[in-house]
């Protein structure tokens, strides 16, 4: 058995079924200007303007505050998630090779196979 044999990735297929293809729609285009003349008179025809703006305000930091609680919590806990994940496969390690004898043989096999695949004097 070789080693390049272990670790075969299958092949990706490309698929040409789509074909994609860009057109210059005058109906769909989007006109700065209009969406600018747009927002304009719809912030004309605002009666508080201030009440609109603090609130954009308030949601602007609520959404800086809550990213910045929700990294530093996700960062404060990663090395303990990464430490259970390192727990957790040295426990399927042990179950897997270390516990029987035969398993413990089968691992010291693997291992030599290893070494001469790596060797090349197999």
């Amino acid at each position: 058995m070789k080693l390049s044999n272990f670790f075969v990735l299958p092949r990706l297929r490309r698929s040409f079924m789509f074909r994609i293809k860009a057109s210059e729609d005058a109906s769909t285009a989007l006109d700065a200007n209009e969406l600018f003349d747009d927002l304009k008179e719809k912030w004309d025809s605002l009666e508080n303007k201030s009440t609109v703006v603090v609130y954009g305000g308030g949601a602007v930091v609520a959404i800086l505050i809550s990213s910045i609680l929700i990294v530093s919590v996700i960062l404060s806990q990663l090395p303990k998630i990464l430490e259970l994940v390192g727990l957790g496969y040295i426990g399927w390690f042990v179950y897997q090779y270390l516990l029987l004898k035969s398993s413990r043989k089968e691992l010291a096999t693997d291992i030599e196979w290893i070494k001469k695949e790596i060797a090349g004097t197999e």
